[in-house]
């Protein structure tokens, strides 16, 4: 659970007493959902949200000049109450919470002026970093931008749900043994018993962390993977499937193209992977790719198509939250989104060849981006026997950022549009 209950009592002895105690934020209320923070640099503000309820706030300070604080999606990945800085003359930073292992935190400062004045941190007022950190869990979501921006429900067909599982055929059900009425029996005999017919179902939503999900563009290292399993398949040796073009993936490259009256230069490209992929009669090779995380650990990746491959995804975060009342067997939930703005440099652009940019401000923005998303139905089904309460899905152009990695959930920074 993204919230512990410790947390949650003493949250609402903080939510009571919140006018008199904080001073510089507010709090609204306890909760048993799963929140997510975002920070907005325009308006020098931390909101807390549940869903898309407002659950506390404060102001800020982020990053001056020369310092700014990066924009983009994060999770909580160390808390401390007593932290002092590697980077900045061992300076104090109380109830210090990181966001990525460069050096960005969300932490305590005895000066939070109303405009940017850290180093690249997010300076909040003590008393209210001090409630923070009680709310907080490693995972939760944070969210900076540079424009003020707000989770909103979305309901659409690509976005998964967890399915209960069938009650079990008779066949299936488990045989216990039982004394037979007949006369003649001097054997027991073995009877199907199943569950009583009032026993209420439970839930379909599994129990355990939640799963952190990314959608973005397939590149060459999956490109490449592709190419080496497939190989593989039709009795070529590339070696290891790992992505990378080494020696031995060139030459078991070469004697495909040679066995197919191709130039044999070794070369993963997009000619070489349709020519497998009608080789194997796999249809058309998938240009996105869906990568899955749990407990800040990759768990598998899988191909998926992304319609319109000229035109930007842009960057979209999504929050399942479960619903016990959404249906007769107790699955099921709703899922609230929140759209960054991503203005990518004409390098990723032509890199990706994306030829018309996303606008976050356009109608329905998020939900014009899942449309343009399938997925085969092995790995839908996957995913939805791993979904729980909490679990996140980002949607962007931007690929596998350097922040991700070892100890950290998918990390997305986003590029900050022209100022007018």
């Amino acid at each position: 659970m993204v919230q512990r209950i410790a947390f949650r009592s003493s949250l609402l002895a903080l939510a009571l007493a919140a006018s008199t105690a904080l001073g510089t934020g507010n709090v609204l209320g306890a909760t048993e959902r799963p929140l997510q923070i975002i920070v907005s640099k325009d308006q020098q503000s931390l909101v807390v949200y549940d869903g898309d309820t407002v659950v506390a706030t404060s102001h800020v300070s982020t990053g001056k000049k020369g310092h700014a604080t990066p924009t983009g999606i994060f999770s909580i990945l160390q808390k401390a109450r007593h932290h002092r800085s590697n980077i900045y003359s061992d300076a104090p930073m109380p109830f210090m919470q990181r966001l990525t292992w460069s050096g960005i935190a969300l932490h305590a400062s005895g000066q939070v002026p109303p405009y940017p004045a850290s180093h690249g941190c997010v300076r909040m007022p003590d008393d209210f970093a001090k409630t923070l950190f009680g709310m907080t869990e490693h995972g939760m979501h944070v969210l900076i931008s540079d424009k003020q921006v707000l989770p909103t429900p979305v309901s659409h067909a690509f976005l998964f749900q967890p399915k209960a599982e069938a009650p079990p055929l008779l066949s299936d059900v488990e045989l216990r043994p039982t004394g037979s009425q007949l006369p003649s029996s001097t054997q027991p005999v073995e009877i199907a018993m199943g569950e009583p017919a009032d026993k209420p179902a439970e839930s379909a939503l599994p129990s355990g962390p939640p799963v952190r999900m990314l959608i973005t563009w397939r590149g060459q290292r999956e490109t490449t993977m592709d190419a080496q399993n497939i190989l593989i398949d039709l009795g070529f040796n590339p070696g290891l499937p790992d992505g990378v073009s080494g020696s031995q993936t060139v030459e078991a490259i070469a004697a495909f193209q040679k066995s197919e009256n191709l130039p044999p230069d070794g070369r993963v490209t997009a000619e070489l992977l349709s020519t497998l992929y009608k080789k194997t009669n796999r249809g058309t090779p998938a240009n996105g790719q869906i990568l899955v995380r749990r407990d800040f650990a990759p768990v598998f990746e899988a191909p998926i198509t992304i319609a319109e491959p000229h035109a930007a995804l842009g960057t979209h975060f999504f929050q399942f939250h479960s619903a016990a009342d959404a249906d007769n067997n107790g699955s099921g939930g709703s899922w609230f989104a929140t759209t960054l703005d991503n203005a990518l440099p004409k390098t990723i652009k032509a890199r990706l060849g994306l030829t018309d940019d996303s606008d976050s401000l356009a109608f329905n923005a998020a939900e014009r981006t899942l449309d343009r998303l399938s997925l085969n139905a092995e790995t839908r089904q996957k995913i939805e026997k791993m979904l729980a309460d909490g679990s996140s899905l980002t949607i962007t152009d931007n690929g596998l950022g350097q922040e991700t990695g070892k100890g950290t959930d998918f990390v997305t920074i986003t590029y900050a549009g022209p100022k007018g």
